[in-house]
């Protein structure tokens, strides 16, 4: 079968693979056909040689994480055929530390868990995979084009899971909220923000193309300037940009007892001068909370389909900017200038 590997730690090893094994029955009882792998800014990381793992004993590894697909058995009986599906990324460490023991793997404190595509087994950009049961979540029918969005929305409804947990340390009524950066897991943290009825409102450096009008069409408010001059502040802080700048920015804009979640990754490596004792005096005096997230449990992944189907289809078909057929791969793997989300089709 078709299978887009790389070998981890090599740049630009991106291939694609005629005659990859099957999926070996020890990976899961469930096997699913391929519909769809969405791509993000991870794969690029791995394709560049940045991080990622193979398999023990491989020297490839299957990129992609963000799945969907189509139930082709499962001899347990929990999922039937023809059953709408994504597979969990994450997977709990052996040991297992104490969050993994409970199902937290989000949370693994030791680091030995693995993740499809990523680290230590192999990633769904393959026509045919298995999971466990458990680690299969069942979409609504009505998602066959979108369900591939399951992956980066549970991203933020961990995050949102998050927020509200340590909101509701006191008396806790938030209206507005900031998403810094549209792109994907902005969006999508957007989205979720208007489902609970908040004032809405995301920055990102664009000006044209289609991200302002989804905003827009969530009934959110788009801003371009800059953090500092926005005329408000925000009781919760989503930031999904990962610039030390914008970071830094929205830790000292949120309202008194407001939350930061900061959900994008910075690539280190710039010193941006600032006062640090002006922030840690804001944060204490004003009882705000700064913290950091990623990835989801099985909780997180029920709560992401939940919202999924909740959505409006079209808005979320809109940020699909491009399918391509496996067959297109090297293309799919390209950024665009005006991509959102792009989406590799194993189903043509």
């Amino acid at each position: 079968m078709r299978a887009v590997t790389v070998t981890p730690g090599v740049a630009d090893s991106l291939g694609l693979d005629e005659n990859y094994p099957e999926p070996a029955a020890e990976e899961g009882a469930v096997l699913v056909e391929a519909v769809a792998v969405g791509i993000c800014g991870t794969d690029h990381e791995i394709i560049a040689g940045h991080y990622g793992e193979a398999p023990p004993g491989e020297r490839r590894l299957v990129i992609g994480h963000e799945s969907l697909g189509r139930v082709l058995e499962d001899p347990t009986g929990a999922l039937q055929p023809g059953d709408l599906v994504a597979g969990i990324v994450r997977h709990p460490d052996p040991v297992p530390c104490t969050n993994c023991a409970v199902g937290e793997w989000d949370m693994c404190r030791n680091g030995r868990y693995t993740e499809h595509g990523i680290k230590a087994l192999p990633g769904f950009a393959r026509e045919r995979w298995r999971v466990p049961p458990t680690f299969a979540v069942r979409l609504d029918p009505a998602l066959s084009d979108v369900g591939v969005l399951l992956e980066p929305t549970s991203v933020v409804a961990k995050a949102w899971d998050h927020i509200e947990r340590i909101g509701h340390r006191a008396e806790w009524q938030p209206q507005s909220v900031l998403v810094t950066g549209a792109g994907p897991i902005g969006l999508l943290a957007a989205l979720l923000a208007s489902q609970r009825g908040l004032s809405v409102h995301v920055l990102d450096l664009a000006t044209d193309g289609p991200k302002p009008e989804l905003v827009r069409a969530l009934g959110a408010t788009y801003h371009s300037q800059p953090v500092n001059d926005l005329d408000f502040e925000p009781d919760v802080v989503v930031e999904c940009t990962g610039a030390p700048k914008v970071v830094l920015d929205v830790m000292c804009k949120a309202a008194p007892t407001g939350i930061v979640c900061l959900a994008g990754v910075s690539s280190g490596g710039r010193t941006i001068d600032f006062d640090a004792g002006a922030l840690n005096r804001a944060l204490v005096l004003e009882n705000n909370v700064v913290f950091g997230s990623v990835n989801a449990n099985r909780r997180h992944w029920d709560l992401a389909a939940e919202a999924l189907a909740q959505a409006d289809r079209h808005w979320l078909s809109t940020l699909i900017s491009r399918r391509l057929p496996v067959s297109r791969y090297q293309e799919a793997y390209q950024p665009g200038p005006d991509d959102i989300k792009v989406v590799l089709d194993f189903a043509v």
